[in-house]
């Protein structure tokens, strides 16, 4: 008897896929990032005007791509709408991205997130030179790196057993966290109740300014500067939003894909970017802006989590980033490999990766993916390489999204069984404000998004090396 499948089997329905879509996007980044976001635009308007912002880009990403995964309800994704759209460079170049920095990189920054948190309630997993396991050099390797490790290759070795296990898994991480975080929303809210902070907060919410690492005040912010510190502040919340798309990549295993991958896309969407803003207004509710900007380790949530809960409050948002960040690792390794698939099969992938297992699932890249993560893990680069991801990860979706306009005019008696919402308006605005972004943060944060440009562009020559090995068409025909 064969011990491997010939084709993904559609198992997911569509409270399934609206779990991949919320639960791959909330990883640790909305316990962390407003810090950051805080010391670059300064007041609460402006912080909460940065989270909007991107919520409402990421709405509009989600709707428009509704459009593309009713048309190619198929495994791969954006690197198949790419590929349709353009060619096969542009998808192998979205494919090379994701597995060199997009996916991976994620992957390994979540797993050590996981592992850093747990450090609350393990002291050998604190980060500190007193648990250093071994030095090979300047590298330091750390016990949270190696459970990072474990944990990633725990979740791909799940992974490989068969979708069902891994949608269970999510399902359920999905739903603890999201209940998690509106109860963290509402106990806050209701420890604010007497609205000093919140209004002190929101005096000249709207005075744009720099702050330093103590959450002190050190400049103005006015002029095209502006545009620039709004940049640079939604690097994270831009972050925090992403990988929203994941489940575009598993639409063969899906239920009526036709249906269930655009709606999942909007529902998904929709409930992250209420909660993201909802524990941001929290946030500002019951601490002061210097106190954002200045928390320890950037760990708004914890220090938001002691004044909510007292001396256990850093255990409860610990306990809270660990279930989060385990879950959010699950929904990104599953999704992962079936792009890597979808390349194989076209040549341009390692061919063992074209394969699917007894329980129908490309079970060879789930595991190269968990290599090349663990070694991110290792690498202590990991965090430089999330910088570049924003640039990167935004300008796909900006190109993407383009591909709309192109079919539209390419195959305009091809079957949409959606059309992207506010079609042409909102995917052109989403366009203008995607390069927007990717501009100013070449011009405010050069090295970051230089290199991301510079890691896509080195699978140029890698993917006519494929092509030249497989001899395949350059073209689409």
């Amino acid at each position: 008897m064969s011990t491997k499948a010939k084709e993904f089997l559609p198992t997911l329905g569509l409270f399934d896929a609206t779990m991949i879509v919320a639960g791959s996007m909330i990883g640790s980044g909305i316990f962390i990032v407003s810090a950051d976001i805080t010391r670059n635009v300064g007041s609460a308007g402006w912080l909460i005007a940065v989270w909007l912002i991107t919520g409402f880009m990421t709405l509009i990403a989600a709707l428009s791509y509704g459009e593309l995964s009713a048309m190619f309800p198929k495994a791969g994704g954006q690197y198949v709408y790419l590929k349709e759209a353009f060619n096969p460079l542009a998808g192998f170049l979205y494919g090379w991205s994701l597995f060199a920095v997009i996916q991976t990189a994620t992957i390994a920054a979540v797993g050590v997130a996981f592992s850093k948190f747990a450090g609350y309630f393990f002291k050998v997993m604190e980060v500190t030179d007193e648990n250093v396991l071994m030095q090979l050099g300047s590298l330091k390797i750390y016990p949270a790196q190696l459970l990072s490790i474990f944990i990633i290759i725990l979740l791909t070795y799940i992974n490989t057993r068969g979708v069902k296990e891994g949608k269970w898994l999510q399902g359920v991480f999905t739903v603890v966290k999201l209940a998690s975080l509106f109860g963290l929303i509402v106990f806050g809210f209701i420890v604010a109740a007497d609205a000093t902070i919140w209004n002190n907060n929101w005096d000249n919410a709207w005075q744009m300014v720099n702050r330093d690492q103590t959450g002190a005040v050190i400049g103005g912010v006015a002029g095209s500067a502006v545009m620039g510190a709004i940049a640079a502040a939604m690097v994270g919340s831009i972050f925090s939003s992403d990988a929203w798309n994941n489940v575009t990549f598993i639409a063969g295993e899906v239920k009526n894909p036709k249906r269930n991958i655009g709606l999942a896309l909007f529902l998904g969407t929709l409930i992250v970017t209420i909660i993201y803003v909802a524990a941001n207004l929290m946030y500002i509710s019951v601490m002061p802006l210097e106190s954002i900007a200045a928390a320890p380790h950037d760990r708004v949530a914890v220090s938001a989590g002691q004044i909510i809960f007292g001396d256990v409050g850093s255990y409860v948002i610990a306990a809270m980033i660990m279930v989060s960040t385990f879950g959010c690792n699950n929904g990104l390794i599953l999704a992962g490999a079936r792009v890597y698939y979808t390349m194989a099969k076209d040549g341009l992938f390692f061919k063992q990766t074209a394969q699917l297992n007894r329980f129908s699932v490309p079970a060879v890249g789930l595991w190269i993916q968990c290599v090349v993560a663990s070694l991110l893990c290792l690498s202590g680069r990991y965090g430089d390489l999330l910088d570049m991801i924003s640039f990167v990860v935004v300008l796909f979706y900006a190109i993407t999204i383009a591909g709309i306009f192109v079919l539209r005019k390419k195959r305009p008696d091809a079957e949409r069984p959606y059309r992207a919402f506010g079609y042409p308006v909102l995917p052109a605005l989403y366009i203008l404000m995607a390069l927007t972004f990717c501009v100013l943060l070449i011009g405010f944060k050069p090295a970051y998004a230089l290199w991301g440009l510079i890691i896509t562009l080195c699978g140029i020559p890698m993917y006519y090396l494929a092509v030249r090995n497989k001899a395949l068409p350059t073209e689409t025909s």
